[in-house]
């Protein structure tokens, strides 16, 4: 099994880096977003997760754990494989997307290439419906000075840091060490963001 690659990116294309690792070169598909980040001839690192069937034996390749991350939740909605998931992510960061599904967006999740409403909404709802509760539980565990200041904007980003496929105790660690007061959504995803990885 794999958990990164590093190793000089030997050639770009579409949708695909070429990571070359003591001469061998490993075809690793990803995101527009993580292939924004690669040169050819630079030393590169990715976080791969592989796909496996009778079939084919693929490599997905990410800049960040929580575009990996993200990834991998994407796999488990049905009816989404990593064709549509590498689509989606493409068009969207790891914390836009999260916080689309949280806000029921299906048009930003709809830019995606090969990504209609259907899907969108299945995107929505399954993932949706899986963090909810968990993320309930995080919010209770957060000591009553936390719970009353700035309650919205933290619920919906411990509900965004869910759909990527952080834990409860991985996100209440993170807060708890965080200064939320006044800060947006988006705003505490990024930094709690930082600090997960």
């Amino acid at each position: 099994m794999f958990y990164h690659l590093e190793g000089i990116v030997s050639d770009i294309d579409i949708n695909l880096a070429v990571i070359d690792c003591g001469g061998v070169g490993y075809a690793v598909s990803t995101t527009a977003n993580t292939l924004s980040k690669l040169k050819v001839k630079d030393r590169a690192k990715l976080y791969i997760s592989e796909y496996i069937k009778e079939d084919c034996f693929d490599l997905y390749g990410f800049a960040s754990l929580s575009e990996k991350r993200c990834f991998e939740m994407l796999l488990t909605v049905s009816g989404i494989g990593p064709k549509a998931a590498q689509a989606i992510l493409s068009t969207s960061t790891p914390e836009s997307l999260a916080i689309a599904i949280m806000n029921g967006d299906e048009k930003a999740i709809t830019v995606a290439q090969g990504v209609g409403k259907k899907i969108a909404q299945r995107v929505i709802l399954e993932l949706k419906d899986k963090v909810s509760k968990e993320a309930n539980t995080v919010t209770a565990e957060m000591p009553a000075a936390m719970n009353a200041a700035d309650g919205d904007s933290r619920n919906d980003a411990i509900a965004a840091l869910m759909v990527l496929g952080y834990s409860a105790s991985e996100i209440n660690g993170v807060l708890r060490r965080m200064d939320v007061s006044g800060l947006s959504t988006e705003q505490i995803v990024k930094i709690a963001l930082k600090n997960l990885i």
